[in-house]
């Protein structure tokens, strides 16, 4: 592992664990077992530090997910669904502290410009976006209107395992997720004028 690789994983388990304003820079370098030196040699600034932290957590976090929607069958509503199941599972962990991207942002919160910010905004569009491919792969109407509510029920319901560490929470906005998709699937499908086209893989008579 290379140097900037060691530093950004120092930065992770204590940004993480500890959150970005209680962990020295001096901190990471010892627990990378760097020099300050080398640490500024690799990021310009903490705040530099703190947006490389954030996004080299980006696509690990996105590709969990998907992981957990592939690992169940089912409709998209279903396997949504299981995708907050799975998120209980995971909230049990001792070294689970909620989600990286919203605790950052509400430390940052008084300093709207900073970089770290801007990842943090990304990585959420990036997750919505992945919603709205699940949705419109089964063909739920206003896909983006969904995806966002659907963001707030798996941010809604991190927040609050990490008020209460009760983790039927997940399980509740999983259910209200799956009630969500199927009613705005039914009502596409009720459209005027609507066909409906065939799925991936499957073979009508012509």
């Amino acid at each position: 592992m290379n140097t900037r690789n060691r530093i950004l994983e120092a930065a992770d388990e204590l940004f993480y664990r500890d959150g970005i304003r209680s962990v020295s820079v001096d901190t990471i370098a010892k627990k990378a077992g760097v020099t300050k030196r080398t640490l500024y040699y690799n990021f310009r600034s903490k705040d530099d530090l703190i947006a490389a932290y954030l996004e080299a957590r980006s696509d690990p976090t996105l590709s969990r997910y998907r992981r957990w929607f592939q690992e169940f069958d089912g409709t998209v509503a279903e396997r949504i669904a299981g995708m907050f199941g799975k998120l209980a599972v995971w909230a049990k962990s001792p070294r689970w502290k909620g989600c990286g991207f919203a605790r950052a942002a509400a430390e940052l919160a008084g300093a709207p410009g900073h970089p770290a910010i801007a990842v943090a905004s990304r990585h959420k569009k990036c997750f919505e976006q992945l919603f709205v491919e699940l949705l419109r792969s089964e063909g739920v109407s206003k896909a983006g209107f969904v995806a966002q509510q659907l963001m707030v029920l798996l941010d809604g319901a991190i927040t609050e395992i990490l008020i209460h560490h009760d983790y039927s929470y997940a399980q509740v906005a999983g259910d209200a997720a799956m009630t969500l998709i199927e009613a705005h699937l039914k009502r596409s499908q009720a459209l005027p004028g609507r066909r409906d086209l065939p799925r991936p893989g499957v073979h009508t008579e012509h």
